[in-house]
């Protein structure tokens, strides 16, 4: 068993059941996604997304970790980032049957996505129906202008990075 929280700072905290830290993690995204609003995991929780304030979508590979949380090369990777509304994401969830994310937003829309490689498929409301085995058409929804972006840095990056020596005045240099 794991807990996720997501906070403001955008930063995302992995707890054990017994309440303890198990690891801290920063998107290393080139967007800023700003801070987290909105959590969930797939069944077989090996993935784990994020939504933001600014609308941002994050995918995380958490299944390495989950085998063996206590081993330093087993690591969390962020694999995907796209923006999702021009809004706050207030929920999501994966749908694994069709491999479809489906996000929430203050702005009233409610949106799907293809989970693997955050390609739109449409909204809720609209009058063609969804086409969920073509993701090959690249179109976004009117209010976004990014298309999704794959992370490759490694994930040692989005480690919040603790100071071991604090900064001090030398007066001779």
């Amino acid at each position: 068993p794991l807990l996720a929280s997501a906070h403001e700072s955008s930063c995302i905290r992995l707890w054990s059941i017994q309440g303890n830290l198990m690891k801290e993690l920063l998107p290393f995204s080139e967007h800023p996604s700003g801070p987290l609003t909105a959590l969930c995991t797939d069944i077989f929780t090996k993935i784990l997304l994020t939504g933001s304030k600014k609308g941002h979508i994050i995918r995380w590979n958490i299944a390495s970790f989950l085998e063996d949380s206590q081993s330093k090369k087993k690591e969390i990777k962020e694999e995907l980032c796209w923006r999702a509304h021009a809004a706050k994401v207030v929920d999501l969830f994966i749908e694994e049957d069709r491999n479809v994310v489906v996000t929430a937003s203050t702005d009233g829309s409610v949106r799907l996505w293809h989970a693997m490689t955050g390609y739109y498929f449409g909204y809720f409301g609209q009058a063609r129906k969804f086409e969920l085995s073509d993701t090959t058409r690249l179109i976004l929804p009117s209010d976004v202008n990014n298309f999704p972006a794959i992370i490759k840095e490694e994930s040692k990056h989005t480690e919040k990075k603790k100071v071991k020596y604090p900064l001090m005045l030398d007066r001779d240099k």
